[in-house]
């Protein structure tokens, strides 16, 4: 596959405030896709990074610990071309947001305060591919529901909230707000401290299928919070002064999460995400997998956020996630880590960012 068009190598010399990052902990992320790719390769995308070229960078790492970030910097000289990435179409730049791991209290069984659950897989929730799509499908749909006469589309979330899933012994646990348990939804895991004193994660599992629609979106369309306004607490605080319409308002996003129980091995790191790795604050960045290889180091270069730490954002991240917002070449969502403070910082990014994708020297070389 050749590489895209859309990679433009250039020098190191050429990232703005590439020798000031403290690449240590950049390292340290690509070394976990590094030593999980033993089991399960990643998928190339189709831009034409391909996996396989990482071979020599993956070996390196694990055979490596560089003492500072002056030995990650060189390590990742050593091995690697920046390639400035097009956002392609008519954008100047990319664009980058924040995610977070929320902190919420929940019980393990439904009380009068806690009503709201989070719900595992159900069992006739199935993947769909074009092996056993039906003519007529959306072909959007990655999920369907199991039926006599074959797959149709699943529930939305308008339909589970009304109980279309009660009764089936889903529940993981229980939260006291509706609110909480949507953000959830939204950043597609969670840490759970509950009710009898246990600490819980819960991760994403699998979804309804249905396209994911931003509420901060129809809220700035409705005219109730200006476009550039939105953020995760603007949000938040317009559902809490419209407590009558929040059904009304979430429901618009008919996509529903379904999750899974995990371990929390390390507090210091994040869930593990898509590309089955935990991630990292501040270091982790979920892409559009259709088009970047999980692993792929990025430069992304965002003068005008200043939310992480509080000057412009300049850091060495690692492509370990995705999700259903985040589509294009030059389009990421910073991992902030977990927590409030956390959601401080991931709830007002929305900035203009410049991409740079760290490419393996041979796969640079080998491209016409």
């Amino acid at each position: 596959m050749p590489l895209s068009p859309l990679l433009q190598p250039v020098a190191f010399d050429d990232l703005p405030g590439w020798d000031d990052d403290d690449h240590l902990p950049a390292f340290e992320a690509f070394r976990r896709s590094a030593f999980h790719i033993l089991t399960k390769p990643y998928r190339t995308g189709s831009l034409g990074v391909a996996f396989q070229s990482f071979a020599e960078a993956y070996a390196d790492s694990r055979e490596t610990s560089p003492a500072d970030s002056g030995g990650a910097r060189r390590f990742f000289e050593r091995h690697f071309t920046p390639a400035l990435v097009s956002p392609g179409g008519q954008a100047a730049s990319g664009f980058v947001t924040g995610f977070y791991e929320p902190v919420v209290e929940a019980s393990p069984v439904r009380t009068e305060k806690f009503t709201v659950p989070l719900l595992s897989r159900p069992d006739d929730l199935i993947d769909i591919d074009d092996a056993n799509r039906p003519a007529g499908l959306d072909p959007y749909l990655a999920f369907g529901r199991r039926t006599e006469t074959g797959p149709v589309e699943y529930f939305d979330r308008a339909a589970i909230e009304q109980g279309a899933l009660a009764g089936r012994g889903l529940e993981i646990a229980w939260l006291a707000s509706k609110v909480d348990a949507f953000f959830i939804h939204v950043q597609g895991a969670a840490r759970l401290q509950m009710t009898d004193g246990s600490l819980k994660r819960v991760t994403y599992a699998a979804k309804s299928g249905q396209r994911f629609t931003g509420i901060g979106r129809v809220l700035a369309d409705l005219g109730e919070i200006p476009l550039a306004d939105v953020t995760m607490q603007s949000i938040r605080g317009w559902l809490a002064d419209n407590a009558g319409r929040v059904d009304e308002i979430l429901r618009q996003n008919r996509s529903y999460i379904f999750f899974r129980e995990a371990a929390v091995e390390d507090a210091e790191l994040g869930p593990i995400a898509a590309a089955k790795v935990p991630l990292t604050s501040g270091r982790s960045v979920a892409v559009d997998r259709l088009l970047h290889t999980f692993g792929t180091p990025f430069y992304i270069d965002a003068p005008s956020l200043t939310a992480f730490g509080g000057k412009g954002f300049r850091r060495l991240m690692i492509a370990q996630d995705t999700g259903s917002a985040i589509v294009g070449p030059a389009r990421g969502d910073l991992f902030a880590g977990s927590g409030d403070a956390a959601g401080e910082i991931a709830g007002v990014v929305r900035n203009a960012a410049d991409f740079y994708a760290l490419l393996p020297k041979a796969l640079v070389g080998a491209s016409p």
